[in-house]
């Protein structure tokens, strides 16, 4: 494995563990905020920490007004519809059920892949995709999928969602040929700011409680939520997630946002003490070997000198 394939899986592997505690904390800020207001001071909070290095003079954009639309379009589909299309359509249908939807994230980067990057993968590789898939997939199913029919409303949002980021996924692997991963991810982080405190400040104004947009401040775990999902789950993996698509390709690295329900899963069990049961082992070694073995045999094998 080379310098730079290394960099890329070490990025991946770093974005799950992040991802996967930011579970934790959404829990935890929810406790005192509405959910759109919750992702306005996020992404308020990633724009500001992106804004230090630019402000001090440490790195300049470089990229002119041409350069926008097509870096406009890669942050609407992520964060903009991946999180706008998530947070309502969990109005509709469960966390489960949108869990297992979103676990199809990796098959459906590998298809957007194969078409518009030509990207090749074995029936090896493919499989082994699938058992990280249904890794995850189980261990959502058995957490309470819902009996009692499909609200349809929910599932499509939640498709859309996950489309948006399978796209973006492969969007922003074509990108990264042409500009580096923090410009990428600066304009992205602003473009949801704008975007989300623009709705919460909205619906706030119509409902005439804009100070309850400001009133979670007052509570410390809120703000220690909003600073890890703001600085690291938004502004970080937004940054790691380019910085290892331009080393990894597009599936590889989607299969390792599994990761990020392995570590969810343990960071319950471990500080808000929720219980451990057998699918979620099972579940969790599916989902490692899975990652793995993708990884495994994606990589270039060496003939020999005979050859």
């Amino acid at each position: 494995m080379d310098t730079r394939t290394a960099q890329g899986y070490a990025a991946a592997t770093l974005q799950s563990l992040v991802i996967g505690f930011s579970f934790m904390f959404v829990v935890l800020a929810l406790r005192s905020s509405q959910p759109l207001d919750l992702l306005s001071w996020r992404f308020a909070v990633a724009f500001v920490g992106a804004s230090v290095p630019l402000a001090l003079g440490l790195w300049r954009p470089g990229i002119g007004w041409r350069d926008l639309p097509p870096i406009v379009l890669a942050g609407l589909l992520y964060p903009v519809s991946f999180f706008a299309f998530q947070v309502w359509g969990l109005v509709y249908i469960t966390s489960s059920e949108a869990g297992i939807i979103q676990a199809c994230i990796p098959i459906f980067t590998l298809v957007l892949a194969r078409v518009f990057l030509a990207e090749r993968t074995t029936l090896v590789q493919n499989g082994f995709v699938v058992l990280s898939v249904a890794g995850v997939a189980l261990i959502f199913a058995m957490n309470g999928l819902g009996v009692e029919g499909y609200d349809f409303r929910g599932l499509a949002l939640i498709l859309g969602s996950t489309l948006s980021i399978a796209a973006y996924n492969v969007l922003a692997r074509k990108m990264t040929r042409r500009y580096t991963p923090f410009t990428l991810t600066y304009v992205m982080t602003g473009l949801g700011f704008l975007v989300f405190m623009g709705a919460s400040l909205g619906v706030r104004a119509a409902e005439g409680s804009l100070a309850g947009l400001f009133s979670p401040w007052s509570d410390p775990e809120f703000a220690l939520s909003v600073l890890y999902l703001g600085v690291l789950s938004s502004l970080g993996t937004s940054f790691l997630a380019v910085y290892s698509l331009a080393r990894l390709e597009a599936y590889k690295v989607s299969v390792f946002g599994n990761l990020a329900i392995v570590v969810s899963v343990l960071a319950g069990f471990a500080f808000l003490g929720e219980t451990l049961y057998w699918y979620h082992g099972v579940g969790v070694v599916a989902v490692l070997v899975g990652v793995a073995a993708t990884g495994y045999f994606g990589q270039p094998r060496h003939r020999g000198a005979a050859d």
